[in-house]
């Protein structure tokens, strides 16, 4: 999960970069229509970009429902002790330990915290894996219209020189 948010956040600052190089030097483009297609489809892929990254960074991720004979029970009825969100639900230390120690003392309920943190990391792995090849092909698509526009305006700069 962490070497998921370190690409994470290496690729936004790629992108980052790549879009302050761009914005500097984007009142020198001479527009046409090739350049305004290419344009569109940088600003589109950059934006999936950020959104599918910022996603990587702060996964969302459903509460897991079980079902049983009548109706649906959420998983959350029981703090899970061993997660930030459900440690924060204690008012203080004594709290806790006693909770702790209570749920470690049923070999079921123990079994089933530790079975429900592994499921949720497993989730959470999966969402940020997810997004981070999705932002990778908006990644890609940003980098490619930017550099067919800077090859192209490239062209048409020395395009005099090339065909005299």
């Amino acid at each position: 999960i962490q070497r998921t948010d370190q690409k994470a956040l290496t690729l936004l600052s790629v992108l980052g970069v790549f879009m302050v190089f761009f914005i500097v030097h984007f009142p020198k483009i001479q527009m046409n229509l090739f350049i305004f297609l290419m344009m569109m489809i940088y600003f589109t892929s950059a934006m999936g970009t950020i959104y599918f990254l910022v996603r990587v960074i702060i996964p969302r991720i459903r509460k897991h429902k079980i079902k049983t004979e009548n109706e649906n029970v959420s998983k959350s009825e029981v703090i899970n002790p061993t997660f930030f969100a459900g440690i924060s639900q204690f008012k203080n230390s004594d709290e806790y330990a006693l909770y702790l120690r209570a749920i470690t003392q049923d070999e079921n309920q123990l079994y089933q915290m530790f079975a429900s943190q592994v499921f949720a990391l497993g989730k959470i792995n999966n969402a940020k894996n997810f997004n981070i090849r999705k932002s990778v092909y908006f990644f890609v698509a940003a980098l490619v219209s930017e550099l067919m526009m800077i090859m192209i305006v490239a062209f048409l700069v020395f395009k005099s020189f090339l065909f005299n």
